[in-house]
């Protein structure tokens, strides 16, 4: 086969690859021993979409994360990934805590590079990446700094530098802003939104803040009750859809730029993170 040709060649498979969705939850059911928690899930995400995970404690967000994780078997239906895959190598985890013992003295850069484990990456392309991201996430002047000395908005971006370093296809993010103030919040949530419509990263947002993900999203899943209700945010985040999900009467309506504005039914400002029968 000529140059030419295995150029053309790649470039079918790319465009091919390009109109599949990344994941594909089809007929999904998950629990727990013979407890189903999720049933028959439905699902697709695409390339570059911004996704939010929201609904309240228990209803299954994390569930689900652990079978995109491969950390839980489906009882039934399948997850389907892109072939480019591997394995589930292009998937990359931010938890909600660093899982690191603080006592242990670690660097930023250190820290980063532990992303790294498992992947056959030789050490000219670990700095390649390395650089590539401390320049893109605002850390260059922070990489000989421990991580324990960062403060919280520094430290998540860090955490999302290590997740970056798998060069994943999808990013997975649990609750990003948790225990970060406002300036900090925004910047990170600034960043999540950079890395989908910038760079083309799949982001999936496990968050409570509703007002956030009404700003930020494409894309929508709603947990309640063991159902999923998902799709384009507009379609998704309706009053019907929200006040089921939260157990409180809610209203939409959308900006001229087709981003949601919430509100409790009656006028009253709704909390970021609504809790079932409260404001």
């Amino acid at each position: 086969m000529s140059d030419a040709m295995k150029e053309n060649s790649a470039e079918v498979i790319s465009e091919e690859l390009e109109s599949q969705p990344v994941i594909k939850a089809e007929q999904l059911t998950l629990g727990y021993g013979r407890r189903a928690v999720l049933h028959e899930v439905e699902m697709e995400i695409y390339r570059g979409q911004f996704w939010s995970f929201l609904g309240p404690n228990g209803e299954g967000k994390t569930t689900f994360i652990k079978a995109l994780l491969g950390a839980l078997r489906p009882m039934h239906g399948r997850i389907f990934f892109r072939k480019d895959f591997a394995r589930r190598t292009r998937i990359g985890f931010v938890p909600q805590e660093n899982e690191l013992n603080p006592s242990a003295p670690t660097s930023v850069r250190e820290f980063i590079l532990t992303g790294l484990v498992g992947l056959a990456v030789d050490g000219r392309q670990a700095r390649k990446r390395l650089l590539r991201l401390v320049e893109l996430l605002g850390l260059e002047k922070l990489q000989g700094r421990s991580l324990w000395e960062l403060s919280g908005g520094q430290r998540q971006r860090a955490m999302v530098a290590r997740a970056l370093v798998r060069d994943p296809l999808v990013l997975i993010v649990d609750e990003p802003t948790a225990g970060l103030d406002l300036a900090a919040a925004a910047s990170v949530m600034e960043t999540m939104t950079s890395l989908s419509r910038d760079h083309g990263i799949t982001v999936v947002s496990v968050t409570h803040d509703l007002h956030s993900a009404a700003e930020r999203s494409s894309h929508a899943a709603l947990f309640r009750r063991g159902r999923v209700v998902s799709g384009d945010l507009k379609s998704v985040f309706t009053g019907d859809n929200l006040s089921d999900t939260y157990g409180i009467p809610i209203e939409v309506s959308f900006t001229d730029e087709g981003r949601p504005r919430i509100q409790r039914a009656g006028g009253a400002a709704v909390s970021s993170t609504p809790e079932e029968g409260q404001a």
